[in-house]
């Protein structure tokens, strides 16, 4: 039997950052900007409902408009590859953290070096969590530990090892001092960011947990596992109030799912999530059944 080969058409449509809809190709050419990184780009985070922030192998920080693709800002300190990025949401204050073992805040309408610095752990930082009024931070690192910081003064306000904690990720619970931590033991962790004590963790999965991330109302929680040919790479939704085991999954990528979110609902869109993986995709599930759009 031949391939089976996939149908599309020429004039696609294309939603933009404005909320119109155009066409790509030559009936409406999509403008093009010079890129924010010289490299791969590592991380992205919404900044305000205009703007972005992303990290890249160039070591630096960028802000750009979602509407225009331009970039505004470029900042540049770190000494290696940039891993997470983060803001508490329409903030002026940025966060990046690096495998230069740091993490950096940057103020959007200030000078272009970093405001503060928040040295401490042994190995690359690859979790950044901050808190809705951005005056606490939670890093996570391949060292095993999380650590809290006070983002005015720079001061470590706390420090907490697990063995075999390796931290993939780190999450902020809206309205809440509660902290997500995904990790290559497999867990979901709840931390109390308050004594930066484990409050929960769930049912270990089979396979690494790569991402996680929060429902706006505070109620949900995603996350995401490694795997290949089929086997794991799916997402897990979890009930923060209902702390039991998990409340739905989503299968259906072949390679690891990179990365999870939830995504904003329209006022006649069912509740929504979407999935990236090494597989090559991007899928759109309904977060109460896991049927995809």
């Amino acid at each position: 039997m031949g391939k089976l080969q996939s149908k599309i058409s020429f004039h696609t449509t294309k939603y933009r950052a404005d909320g119109s809809v155009g066409q790509t190709g030559p009936a409406g050419a999509p403008q093009q900007h010079s890129p924010a990184h010289t490299d791969a780009v590592t991380s992205v985070a919404a900044l305000r409902p205009d703007l972005c922030v992303s990290g890249g192998r160039d070591k630096s920080v960028a802000v750009s408009s979602w509407r225009s693709g331009a970039a505004l800002r470029r900042f540049l300190g770190h000494e290696r590859e940039v891993t997470k990025v983060t803001s508490a949401l329409d903030s002026n204050r940025v966060f990046s953290a690096s495998r230069d073992k740091t993490v950096m805040m940057w103020e959007l309408h200030g000078a272009s070096g970093p405001s503060q610095h928040f040295p401490g752990h042994d190995l690359v930082v690859t979790g950044l969590a901050v808190s809705p009024d951005a005056s606490q931070l939670c890093t996570g690192s391949r060292d095993n530990t999380v650590c809290k910081w006070d983002t005015e003064t720079g001061e470590c306000l706390g420090r907490a090892a697990i063995s075999r904690n390796l931290v993939t990720h780190l999450c902020w619970v809206p309205g809440e001092p509660y902290v997500i931590q995904t990790s290559e033991d497999k867990t979901t962790r709840v931390w109390d960011s308050r004594e930066l004590q484990v409050a929960h963790t769930f049912p270990a999965k089979q396979h690494i947990q790569t991402c996680c991330d929060v429902s706006q109302d505070g109620r949900y929680c995603l996350s995401s596992s490694s795997g290949s040919a089929g086997h794991g790479a799916e997402a897990t939704l979890w009930d923060l109030r209902q702390t039991r085991g998990r409340v739905c999954e989503y299968k259906g990528h072949f390679q690891t799912t990179t990365s999870c979110v939830f995504l904003p609902r329209g006022a006649a869109l069912a509740p929504s999530i979407a999935t990236s993986s090494s597989d090559s995709t991007v899928k759109v599930w309904d977060r109460d059944t896991a049927g995809r759009g």
